[in-house]
């Protein structure tokens, strides 16, 4: 089986060069032409997609090599892209760098290569001229692997300039899809972890990707970016499956192991804008193992949604929102109770925070003997690590890879079990195992390893 979805992978030679908003801009102006458009994005970034299923109206994927390996990043791809005419990749950092002292590996890149797909190189072509055109033949040279199908120009400053980088790069042999000026700006406001989520400013960020649609249609060759992704190569192998990779043959209900089918239970996901860090794959695991996943905002909702039997609150930014979440006291207690009743509750980064005892002052949910505050220091990278203590998520010795972004400290107390023995940058253990409760700051990505969702949902019918 194969598969030539027509495709491209958005790079450039450095963070900062425009690569979101050329990206983002490119899947809204496809879909505004009527194309069903699979938004994807190269690495661990969970902000970057929410923009870009508000662009095309589908969940935005990530595809990361290090934490689900190489091989999953071509059958995740083709889950995502299924009954679409076009996809749009857009990659991560420089598009040479990938993980730390890995070589390749996570780059976007080795995405590209896995994908068998053409690269757009964004460059920002302020301050330069004839340069860009030696910057660009690097890149295009680099590994003879990597095909750069042509050239998006940024932030160029008039018709003269646009005409001297135009006639530099004519020596290079990569075409010129696309030019923005510098003067067009699109307001994507950052914070301490880069761009403010889709789901803290979801009208003015509609109003921001519309006008990097529109920026991009008025500046770029859509005509020739979609024929650049028609030549895309054909990928052998078939989509990913949740029910497949968790071996059971239907999505739900769960047949038993005396074949007899069980009542789905109810999974309770944290979601609103203070708990936005997830990646769709999770629900779909969890739904495949034979739960009722149900999401409930900790900043609104009063109470656990009815039936509760087990609860997943991952990251976002509870921090910005502690006084709102201290506030709420009804969902902390009920939250808390839950806890207390032994039932799996798996908790990532900012979940991790709300279970704390305090978030900078502020009181939460007190299931953890531990407390939280924010930090100067941004903690930053992906890390290899191994469960040190059983759990409802894993069996001590279970191998997984992770990310770690934030800018909090957690002071822990007494009376939990490590979750994770992390080997890199230093050796240490890292997060709480305490009855039902997984909490660490470590964002794991659960298709790299899915029996993690069984043992979770299995954990929920039992407890």
């Amino acid at each position: 089986m194969s598969s030539s979805v027509p495709r491209l992978v958005v790079a450039a030679p450095s963070s900062g060069s425009g690569k979101t908003t050329v990206a983002t801009g490119l899947m809204a102006a496809f879909a505004a032409r009527g194309h069903a458009v699979s938004p994807h994005k190269v690495g661990p970034d969970y902000i970057d997609p929410g923009y870009h299923a508000l662009a095309t109206g589908r969940v935005g994927r990530n595809l990361d090599a290090y934490l689900c390996g190489p091989e999953s990043v071509a059958p995740l791809f083709l889950h995502g892209a299924r009954g679409c005419d076009i996809a749009v990749v857009e990659g991560v950092m420089g598009l040479y760098d990938g993980a730390a002292g890995e070589g390749e590996l996570a780059s976007t890149a080795q995405v590209a290569k896995l994908l068998r797909a053409p690269v757009v190189l964004v460059v920002d072509a302020s301050s330069q001229s004839r340069s860009v055109a030696a910057l660009v033949h690097g890149f295009a040279s680099w590994d003879p692997e990597v095909r750069i199908g042509g050239v998006i120009l940024n932030k160029v400053a008039s018709d003269r300039h646009e005409e001297l980088v135009r006639e530099a790069l004519e020596s290079v042999g990569v075409p010129v899809l696309g030019v923005l000026r510098r003067v067009a700006r699109v307001d994507t406001p950052s914070r301490h972890l880069g761009l403010v989520p889709v789901a803290e400013r979801r009208g003015d960020a509609v109003e921001a990707v519309a006008a990097m649609a529109a920026q991009v249609a008025a500046g770029c060759d859509l005509e020739g970016l979609a024929a650049l992704a028609r030549t895309a190569g054909a990928l052998p192998g078939a989509a990913w499956d949740a029910a497949e990779a968790l071996g059971s043959p239907t999505d739900r209900p769960d047949p038993g192991r005396d074949g007899r089918v069980r009542p789905g239970v109810t999974v309770a996901v944290a979601s609103g804008p203070a708990f936005t860090f997830s990646y769709a794959e999770h629900a779909e695991l969890l739904g495949a193992a034979g739960a009722e996943v149900v999401p409930f905002d900790p900043l609104r909702d009063e109470r656990l949604p009815d039936g509760t039997a087990g609860l997943v609150i991952g990251g976002g930014f509870p921090e910005v929102y502690a006084r709102e979440l201290s506030v709420n006291e009804p969902l902390r207690k009920a939250v808390a109770e839950l806890a207390l009743s032994g039932a799996p509750v798996a908790a990532e980064c900012a979940g991790l925070l709300y279970l704390c005892r305090e978030l900078d002052g502020q009181p939460m949910c007190g299931v953890l003997d531990a407390t939280a505050r924010m930090s100067e220091r941004l903690t930053l990278g992906y890390r290899d690590a191994v469960a040190v203590s059983d759990s409802v998520l894993a069996a001590a010795g279970t191998r997984m890879r992770g990310h770690e972004f934030h800018r909090t400290v957690v002071e822990p107390g007494s009376g939990a079990e490590p979750a994770w023995g992390v080997r890199v940058p230093r050796r240490r253990v890292e997060g709480f195992v305490q009855q039902g409760v997984h909490a660490s700051y470590l964002h794991t990505h659960w298709a790299a390893e899915p029996g993690v969702a069984r043992r979770f949902v299995e954990r929920c019918r039992t407890s």
